[in-house]
């Protein structure tokens, strides 16, 4: 068989495309994505989100042609929307911090409250800590919307402080003022293997610090990260749809980067170029748990130009969490 013509690039006519499961969507996400739709439903244009309610450019663009106004911050809502009515208020999945809430409920907004609740299940430990006396370390990136949310649930006033380590080299500078009443949470979306390597150095220098009672990686996560895992032992080139803002989906890049398999992470189909293809043959496509599966069917659909075959589905760990929606909004 001749070569198939893509891009103006030269691609072996028998590549393969194989598909990650699970991938896309996770219950929080689509949670929250359902819950700007339904109070856009139920109450019409415009719903004011805070922050974008998930981050995907694909999901935010629909929800705004909708009707949805994105704000950085609640100084950008108004006081009253355009049809006078008191603003109607969504925070996105990430949560947001306790002042954020309390400022909300000060300007008399109705809020509907989009955060993940395994987020929220993050919060309560860093609130508990905090009301225990303990001082806490969170385990995340900095200036990401979920990290700034959970640091805002802990309350100084009693004296300790709640610290932020990215790496192992921030574990080794950390100073607190007791060691002893230490305890760590982390981000829900951060790399399996790297978050367990910051564990085990908090571990070594802070022997009596206390983890949460459940890990607070979240399923999506791990699941995503496992069968990439897998996919990029089986692949020459591995794509991951996702915007460049998603935290999950960039770890699902470079987790396929470190097992050696050349990765990129792209927002949509027309972010493929022609040299990533040449002397390639066996793709390896998934997403983020932001990204909806019509933009991985659309890249699929592209590199079905190869080959002529249908993609492979490649067997996975089966999702069905579903997480219930404000009673407000439930149908």
């Amino acid at each position: 068989m001749s070569a198939v013509q893509l891009f103006d690039v030269e691609v072996s006519p028998d590549a393969e495309i194989r598909l990650a499961n699970p991938r896309g969507f996770c219950a929080g996400v689509d949670r929250a994505i359902d819950i700007v739709n339904r109070a856009l439903d139920v109450y019409g244009a415009p719903i004011y989100v805070r922050h974008e309610v998930v981050h995907n450019k694909f999901v935010v663009d629909t929800l705004r042609q909708r009707g949805a106004i994105f704000v950085d911050e609640l100084d950008d809502v108004p006081i009253e929307d355009s049809l006078g009515r008191q603003p109607i208020v969504i925070f996105s999945a990430h949560g947001v911090s306790q002042q954020v809430q309390e400022e909300a409920a000060a300007r008399g907004f109705q809020v509907f409250d989009a955060t993940c609740p395994l987020v929220t299940k993050v919060h309560l430990e860093v609130m508990r800590f905090s009301a225990e006396g303990r001082e806490c370390v969170l385990i995340g990136h900095a200036r990401h919307p979920e990290v700034e949310g959970t640091m805002g649930q802990y309350n100084s006033n009693k004296g300790g402080s709640i610290y932020l380590v990215e790496s192992v080299a921030d574990v080794q500078k950390l100073e607190v003022h007791d060691p002893a009443r230490l305890a760590y949470v982390t981000q829900t979306t951060l790399s399996m293997d790297d978050t367990a390597k910051v564990i085990d150095a908090l571990r070594d220098r802070f022997p009596h610090i206390e983890g949460p009672r459940k890990k607070d990686i979240c399923y999506a996560t791990q699941n995503r990260q496992d069968a990439v895992k897998q996919l990029a032992l089986e692949s020459d080139l591995l794509l991951v749809v996702g915007s460049p803002n998603s935290s999950n989906s960039n770890r699902l890049c470079e987790l396929a980067e470190r097992m050696g398999c050349e990765a990129y992470l792209i927002d949509r189909v027309d972010d493929l170029k022609p040299e990533w293809f040449v002397g390639k043959k066996r793709f390896g496509v998934t997403a983020g748990a932001s990204a909806p599966e019509i933009l991985v069917q659309q890249v699929v659909d592209r590199l079905r130009e190869i080959s002529g075959q249908a993609p492979l589905e490649v067997p996975g760990v089966e999702e069905n969490i579903v997480f219930r929606m404000p009673r407000e909004l439930a149908r």
